[in-house]
């Protein structure tokens, strides 16, 4: 594989994930692990110590030559605002990642486009955990529009842009206190999984997610409660660490506080990839376990 090659392969990784645990990257299936200034700035950031990382990343921006590795150091630093839950900061790399992934339209119109869609939606899910709903939605949308300039013969079908537009709209209507907004969202997240089996097949485990976070912020924490213990329980789902940590807010809510603090620990432990639901998970639960989470461990 060519060193560009490899570059692209690294960024195309849908989370820009540096599990320091379970999951791994492309690159070290491939025998290589992710490289040395990566690896370093996700344990800072993992830590908590944002600009300490931000300077790794800034040193590997400035020596990398070839483009798709400096679009993977701006990816990293885009996750690395989001540890501080700053979605300005997040939104200016991702906004470069995407003009790269412009310049591979020609070469790979399939995967450019997908990628440029990826990207606008992991800066909107930085977003929306910040808080900055306005953001949140105007990169989903974004997200959706490039998703869909995939040329035929498509990859990704428009279902699963719709399935993700409808519920990543419903978790902005419910935080904006908007129930019935919501719920014609999550009507439509389910007539998208309806109309594709094959995309059903994938995407179907994260429609109790959906369902589970409007009731969380519509005020019903048991039917949320109900809905997330299921979300956390399929296949896929089980190591989210953004799911138990919402699981763990709903038990608070119910005012079941040993079970919220054992899904808040569950959360900090499997929090350990360089990407949203860490990121979330970590400043979140900073607050709720004291200033010091637990080490993270090294398998």
């Amino acid at each position: 594989m060519t060193p560009a090659g490899f570059a692209r392969r690294l960024l195309c990784l849908c989370t820009v994930v540096l599990a320091l645990g379970a999951a791994r990257p492309v690159a070290a299936q491939q025998g290589q692990g992710p490289p040395p200034w990566l690896r370093d700035a996700a344990r800072l950031d993992l830590a908590g110590r944002t600009a300490e990382a931000r300077r790794v990343l800034q040193a590997a921006i400035d020596s990398l030559a070839d483009p798709a590795a400096k679009a993977s150091a701006w990816r990293a630093t885009a996750m690395s605002y989001a540890f501080d839950g700053d979605c300005a900061g997040t939104e200016k790399y991702e906004r470069m990642v995407i003009d790269y992934w412009k310049t591979r339209e020609a070469a790979e119109p399939q995967n450019a486009f997908y990628q440029e869609g990826e990207i606008a939606n992991e800066a909107a899910r930085v977003c929306i955990d910040a808080g900055d709903l306005t953001a949140a939605e105007r990169w989903y949308r974004t997200g959706s529009e490039l998703g869909n300039r995939e040329p035929e013969p498509r990859t990704h079908p428009r279902s699963l842009w719709d399935f993700r537009l409808a519920h990543a709209l419903g978790r902005i209507a419910a935080r904006r206190g908007d129930a019935a907004g919501a719920a014609r969202q999550v009507a439509a997240a389910r007539r998208a999984l309806d109309s594709d089996s094959a995309m059903a097949a994938q995407q179907e485990r994260f429609f109790p997610y959906l369902v589970g976070y409007v009731e969380l912020y519509a005020g019903d924490a048991a039917k949320a409660q109900a809905e997330l213990a299921r979300a956390v329980s399929l296949r896929g789902n089980e190591r989210d660490p953004f799911l138990h940590t919402l699981l763990g807010m709903t038990y608070e809510k119910l005012g079941r506080q040993d079970d919220a603090r054992a899904e808040y620990l569950k959360a900090l432990d499997l929090a350990t990839a360089h990407n949203p639901p860490s990121a979330f998970t970590r400043r979140f639960l900073r607050g709720k376990l004291g200033p010091a989470p637990p080490a993270i461990r090294q398998s």
